[in-house]
């Protein structure tokens, strides 16, 4: 077997009669927290019945899905709950488990995209923060009569960096004037 096949194969856990999980992948017994931390992981699973053979992963993740709603985790609104078992039945139910498995896939790319931005979002206020430290320090060089470190603003710059401060420590102050009303 390929390195490759080994890698696509799920691993089998092996659920007894006694409900104690057994992976076939790690020869040990394993609990539900850890098939929660193996999903979220993104490991490839299929849970077995060790006594029948029938795969009963799906109810497993649900059992999985149940404890964490119990522990307060919930993500899984009332109203959207009784709308999927409304679904139970009727004529669109094939329906369902397509559209569920795309809108997931869409906020899994949603929330990749927003993580992806935010991270971005925070590299200019690092550039901005090393700027103004370098403006800091040439104006404190000029005060104390040494040279300004390399690659320093000219000083102009620093006196308007010494500008924004005050204007900045004038807005802070305004600002705690409005908060005080």
């Amino acid at each position: 077997m390929s390195d490759e096949e080994t890698k696509s194969d799920p691993i089998i856990i092996k659920k007894y009669a006694n409900r104690r999980l057994y992976n076939t992948g790690s020869s040990s017994y394993i609990t539900l927290d850890h098939l929660g931390e193996m999903t979220r992981a993104g490991v490839d699973f299929k849970v077995v019945d060790a006594k029948s053979g029938d795969d009963i992963t799906r109810s497993v993740l649900t059992q999985i899905i149940m404890e964490e709603e119990n522990r307060g985790q919930t993500m899984l609104p009332t109203p959207f709950l009784r709308q999927l078992i409304a679904m139970y039945g009727d004529s669109m139910q094939s329906m369902v488990p397509p559209y569920l498995e795309a809108s997931m896939a869409a906020l899994r790319r949603n929330q990749e995209q927003f993580r992806k931005s935010m991270a971005g979002a925070f590299n200019p206020f690092e550039a901005i923060a090393k700027q103004n430290m370098a403006m800091f320090e040439a104006a404190a060089s000029m005060m104390s009569g040494k040279n300004p470190p390399e690659g320093s603003p000219p000083a102009d710059e620093a006196s308007e960096l010494a500008d924004l401060k005050r204007e900045m420590a004038e807005l802070q102050a305004k600002l705690e004037k409005l908060g005080k009303k």
